[in-house]
């Protein structure tokens, strides 16, 4: 009995599953309201860099060549990929960092005046406030943080006029920023008047950072003949016909803005059920997807299925920097590997121009998912971490790594447990 049930069980998904694309079919009269030519059941969001060209070639060969020669999926499914219709026009070695497209504004001032210490000088003090020979700290590029000045005596910290405290920024290298108000927790500004001390830094490696200055004319000029290059995106998007142009510049920290125009365009263009959005640089189980849709029975017009991170704390230093963000917690969000939204997608798309983005997709959308409450289907087979395992994602791969779990999965049926291997 128990063999006769392993022999049914995949006719008996298959036909469930045929017997929901036959529900999707029904709803192709659904073309003469939207006005669209195809209805599909899933629209699959793949967000690229422009300069991706592997890796969105690899994806072509493996998993999306699949789906288009599948005959229950090859109609059913959308796959386009999302690309910044604009590169950044600043070369990555003259950006403050790598994530903005930020120039790093720095110069070669003539130096005023020169204070040297020595041991026998220990501090100096000056408007009331003493300074001393503190230990040196070799800071990294991009490091961010914070200063804190704490003391047992409350009169020891002396307040001042903010208006009053000058920074010298080094020619540039060093950027204070401001947050607006009520970014941070009333217990850390209550009361604040100002500033209660003053910090010493010395510039490593200056010379190195001169010599870049002074190259920045070539930098540019071999920076501006590569993005000429990526010009070549549109013969790549005429030949495939699976890339969207979204209207911004192509940079990590415009993603939230990048994915927020691809729901416009998806409502604008298509008429679908489900959004799948994921990575380039991810695995993604297509099939194993449609299965579990079925099991899952995915219903409604608000769902939003993924696998869910709660109470993140929030990074205020970093890559995931956020300042603006006034809790000390994340809303709930989804892993980025691969997520699921259903008829949401319109309510994000015309609230596109309303809504905040955030310093990180994923947490953007989990923030503005809070304000509407949809409802959270939770699996944890959206993986969140690079690990060969049986699921529906997987992510962080380079192009040789998705070309031979592909393989693996040709050969075996499952690139995570193949002898070949």
């Amino acid at each position: 009995m128990r063999n006769w049930l392993e022999l049914l069980g995949p006719c008996v998904l298959r036909a469930a599953l045929h017997l929901w694309l036959g529900h999707l079919e029904g709803s192709l009269k659904d073309e003469i309201h939207w006005g669209k030519h195809n209805h599909y059941g899933v629209v699959v969001g793949v967000s690229s860099a422009r300069n991706n060209h592997e890796l969105r070639n690899v994806i072509r060969s493996t998993w999306l060549k699949h789906s288009l020669q599948h005959p229950a999926l090859s109609h059913r499914v959308l796959v386009k990929f999302i690309i910044g219709a604009r590169g950044c026009e600043v070369p990555v070695e003259d950006r403050e960092d790598p994530y903005s497209c930020r120039l790093f504004n720095i110069s070669d001032p003539e130096a005023l005046f020169i204070a040297r210490f020595s041991p026998p000088n220990c501090g100096v003090q000056v408007d009331r406030l003493w300074y001393k020979p503190a230990e040196q700290f070799v800071l990294p590029e991009s490091f961010e943080g914070t200063i804190v000045w704490e003391s047992q005596d409350l009169h020891g910290l002396v307040s001042r006029d903010l208006r009053r405290v000058a920074v010298h920024d080094g020619g540039g290298v060093l950027r204070v920023t401001t947050t607006r108000e009520g970014a941070w927790p009333p217990e850390l500004t209550e009361g604040v008047e100002g500033v209660a001390g003053g910090f010493i830094y010395t510039i490593q490696e200056g010379d190195a950072l001169l010599q870049n200055l002074h190259s920045r004319a070539g930098q540019h000029t071999d920076h501006l003949r590569n993005l000429r290059e990526e010009d070549l995106l549109q013969e790549e998007s005429s030949r495939h016909g699976d890339i969207v142009f979204v209207d911004v510049v192509d940079i990590y920290w415009d993603v939230p803005t990048k994915l927020l125009n691809f729901y416009k365009w998806t409502v604008e263009a298509t008429s679908f059920d489900l959004l799948l959005k994921t990575d380039d640089n991810c695995y993604i189980y297509l099939e194993a997807m449609f299965n579990r849709i079925v099991h899952r029975t995915l219903q409604g017009p608000s769902v939003w299925w993924g696998n869910f991170r709660l109470n993140w704390a929030v990074d205020r230093t970093g890559k995931w920097q956020e300042l603006e963000y006034p809790s000390p917690a994340y809303s709930a969000f989804a892993c980025g590997s691969g997520y699921v939204v259903s008829r949401i997608v319109h309510w994000l798309a015309s609230n596109s121009g309303r809504l905040k983005t955030y310093q990180d997709e994923d947490v953007s959308m989990g923030i503005w998912m809070a304000a509407i409450g949809p409802k959270r289907y939770q699996d944890s087979l959206w993986l969140c971490e690079k690990t060969c395992e049986t699921g529906l994602s997987s992510p962080q791969y380079s192009p040789q790594e998705l070309a031979d779990l592909w393989r693996l999965k040709e050969l075996c049926g499952d690139p995570c447990h193949c002898e070949a291997r």
